[in-house]
């Protein structure tokens, strides 16, 4: 790994647990990790939820930053430091496109005669401007809610399947431990790394990727399509162990 010049962390359930905020631990190492290699962190988050989760959470001298860059809803957007964090770019989806989306959701609701939970935390359905996110239980679900309501997945197999057939246009993921994101089609974790390529001049061979979903189906599998070397971790804990090796290379 001591080769790799880039390396790229997915957020949730890798660098943090799910939607909670980036610990001070993870936060000194990653601030080490950026004296020597160049970061790069994709999600299907926004970049709201890039600002709460890990932003204000991290903490290191400021020209470190220039070798941290953020790629939020799977890199549809771009952000860089430069005397503060500034926007390189970003895709979005049109009102007919956001509207359509909204109507399937609500179709496949009444076709699945789905009820929702008696005790939502936050937003249901949240336009991420390129990017529409069911979350089951809300946005700001407690963890330990959210890893009971689906672990098994099949509940948002099944809404996924009806969704297809409303909007098969749309890119339709099942991510996290509740959600289920909808993009264009062709938005994924590979298209992500073409992105981190083009924009930050770095080939596949430099780079690495840590994250906790590289297995068939989760978020992270694309990558593997992409032929860059990946690292599964099961959670921050593992992670903080690869970039301690990292660092001691």
């Amino acid at each position: 790994m001591a080769c790799k010049s880039l390396i790229i962390f997915d957020l949730d359930g890798t660098l943090t647990l799910s939607k909670s905020n980036l610990s001070s631990k993870m936060s000194n190492l990653l601030a080490n990790l950026l004296l020597i290699k160049k970061v790069a962190i994709v999600s299907g988050g926004s970049y709201k939820q890039f600002q709460n989760q890990f932003l204000n959470h991290f903490h290191c001298p400021k020209q470190y930053l220039k070798n941290l860059f953020l790629f939020p809803t799977c890199s549809t957007s771009f952000y860089r430091y430069k005397k503060g964090w500034q926007k390189v770019y970003e895709q979005t989806l049109s009102a007919m496109e956001k509207d359509k989306i909204f109507k399937a959701f609500k179709k496949m609701f009444q076709e699945l005669n789905y009820k929702q939970p008696e005790k939502t935390y936050g937003k249901i359905i949240e336009d991420r401007k390129s990017q529409i996110t069911f979350s089951a239980l809300g946005q700001q679900a407690p963890l330990e809610l959210k890893k009971t309501f689906d672990s098994s997945r099949k509940k948002r197999l099944k809404m996924k399947k009806v969704l297809e057939k409303y909007i098969p246009e749309f890119e339709i993921r099942i991510g996290g431990t509740t959600s289920i994101d909808v993009t264009r089609k062709g938005i994924d974790k590979a298209y992500a790394i073409e992105q981190i390529g083009k924009y930050l001049q770095v080939s596949k061979k430099e780079m690495l990727f840590i994250g906790d979903a590289l297995f068939e189906g989760g978020n992270d599998w694309p990558v593997k399509k992409t032929g860059v070397e990946c690292v599964q971790v099961s959670g921050p804990e593992r992670c903080m162990e690869v970039i301690n090796r990292l660092i001691k290379e």
